[in-house]
């Protein structure tokens, strides 16, 4: 598997690794003249800034030239020269990076810059510019060098953030906040089509439609384009990729509702191969719209590809978080009986049915045998515990989540206990609900040997559907600690030698960004060397 860590991406470098992923949206060959004086119809920075994928001497800068971002961009087929300049003040006196960049329309004349020669754990502030405009100025951390004495690392992470169904206020108040990190667990977007207006709530408080989506459902290129502009026009989405380097995986609705690996949700709604060639225009949008350091790749025999997004990111001796991916390498789900909850059948036990394939498995592994942290977290999409729905006598599970996954949850369990893995803690997204539950080395029995806590996160914006079925499990449930599935919007997480504090903060309303406000609604706090979750 490549990894293009390159110094600078002049438009040869680029356009020779676009031209490897021959069916990858529309692609090279052409030569055209390089724009190095622009002038726009429109303000060309209208999706913001971003940083991303930091190292301890290096970090991914991001932007998109886009004068219309909601009309393919518009802007003509020429190659465009951006200049990127990093300093180590806001007012971007003291420069101490500055290049340039061509942005080429095969990637929607997207930037991915590598700045590098960076010192550790030190604040920087970036600025792009492209004919007389200029982008406004971000900022961005390099993490700690590995192994180095680390007092404190502050985080927050996120997930489901559906525009039609609430604003971004969460974001505005993210940006306030003392952070190293972000850390996005997937449905950045969602795929779907407009819904219709309404102010009118349903009986749990929820599907409101504030804003609609700019389209019917996307499957092509210019569909998920259109999509991404849409959703990073939000300011308080963009104020909070300006604040802080955030570090991406996806989950479904980046491609398509529940999709895994290969597979769509239904073969009688889309073919293998039609799902084949969405998943290729998911992919190429997802990257040329992250602050990505690894561009999509060819494996295997070459017609299959992925976009690399598993991921250690080490903050010196403290901690160490391992994102996953839970979606390209995943088995397809079995045992579908119902609408997101299934009775057990044979195939859900195969040793072989798999959530995050073997070579994630064995990268996951190695790097937990070889870490040597306080604190190891796996973050990831789907709710990782058990939990049980229907009855003791005819118990039923989410076939989407790791309940779907017996075995290889098993095997990464008994994996953390028998290599004394230190201090693992799981960070989980998906389900739009907020959740704190201890998970057993058998997670059906929650009286055996605890294991992990894990803290499912709120979504951003999405509408939480099963606020009441999960309710009326909970009985079922007794490893569960807290679950509210009527509030939205982040989770902070701060971590020292002593302890894990997470905080659910959540926005007082999602519907009324006006009058939003923000508030802890409960925090926890795991002690270093003891498994479990405690309210603070």
């Amino acid at each position: 598997m490549y990894d293009w860590n390159q110094r600078e991406w002049t438009r040869r470098h680029l356009l020779s690794r676009v031209g490897m992923l021959a069916g990858f949206g529309s692609l090279v060959g052409k030569s055209r003249r390089l724009n190095a004086r622009p002038k726009f119809t429109d303000y060309p920075f209208k999706l913001g800034v971003a940083s991303g994928d930091p190292l301890d001497s290096s970090v991914v800068l991001w932007t998109r030239i886009a004068p219309k971002p909601l009309e393919d961009g518009g802007l003509s087929e020429e190659d465009i020269e951006v200049r990127v300049r990093v300093a180590t003040d806001e007012k971007m006196a003291k420069i101490v990076r500055d290049e340039r960049f061509v942005a080429t329309p095969e990637l929607a004349h997207s930037v991915h810059f590598i700045a590098e020669g960076l010192s550790p754990a030190t604040e920087y502030w970036y600025q792009f510019s492209t004919g007389s405009e200029e982008s406004p100025v971000g900022r961005t951390r390099t993490i700690p060098s590995p192994g180095s004495k680390i007092s404190q690392v502050s985080f927050a992470y996120t997930s489901c953030q559906h525009y039609e169904q609430g604003y971004y206020s969460a974001y505005r108040f993210m940006a306030n906040e003392e952070l190293d990190l972000v850390v996005q667990l997937g449905d950045y977007i969602y795929e779907y089509g407009s819904s219709p207006l309404t102010k009118k709530l349903n009986a749990q408080g929820g599907r409101q439609i504030v804003r609609q989506h700019n389209s019917s459902e996307v499957f092509d290129l210019a569909g998920y384009r259109n999509r991404y502009a849409l959703y990073k026009s939000d300011i308080d989405l963009q104020a909070a990729h300006a604040a802080f380097p955030w570090i991406v995986s996806w989950d479904d609705h980046e491609v398509s509702n529940n999709w895994a690996s290969d597979m769509p949700q239904s073969l009688e709604q889309q073919t293998e191969a039609d799902f084949f060639r969405r998943r290729l225009a998911a992919m190429q949008a997802y990257y040329e719209h992250m602050p990505l350091r690894r561009f999509p790749t060819l494996v295997g025999d070459g017609i299959d590809r992925q976009l690399r997004l598993y991921s250690r990111l080490p903050f010196g001796d403290l901690l160490q978080i391992h994102l996953l991916d839970t979606r390209q390498y995943r088995s397809d789900q079995v045992c579908a009986t119902g609408d997101y909850v299934s009775r057990d059948c044979p195939e859900r036990h195969k040793e072989s049915h798999r959530m995050i394939g073997l070579r994630q498995e064995k990268w996951l592994q190695s790097s937990l045998e070889n870490s040597n942290v306080n604190w190891n977290v796996l973050a990831q999409q789907v709710w990782f515990g058990h939990f049980a729905f229907g009855s003791a006598d005819h118990p039923e599970f989410n076939r989407d989540a790791w309940d779907g996954y017996p075995k290889e949850r098993r095997r990464l369990l008994d994996f953390l206990v028998e290599h004394r893995i230190s201090n693992p803690v799981v960070l989980s997204g998906d389900w739009h609900c907020s959740l704190v539950q201890d998970v057993s080395r058998d997670p059906t029995e929650p009286q055996s040997e605890k294991v992990v806590t894990e803290f499912a996160g709120t979504s951003l914006s999405s509408y939480c559907a099963r606020t009441d079925p999960i309710l009326e499990n909970l009985s079922l449930n007794p490893q569960v600690k807290f679950f509210d599935g009527q509030h939205r919007g982040y989770v902070r997480c701060q971590v020292d030698s002593e302890q894990w504090q997470t905080d659910y903060r959540f926005v007082s309303t999602a519907f009324d960004p006006h009058e939003a406000t923000i508030y802890t609604g409960a925090s926890f706090v795991v002690e270093s060397g003891r498994v479990g979750a405690n309210r603070a």
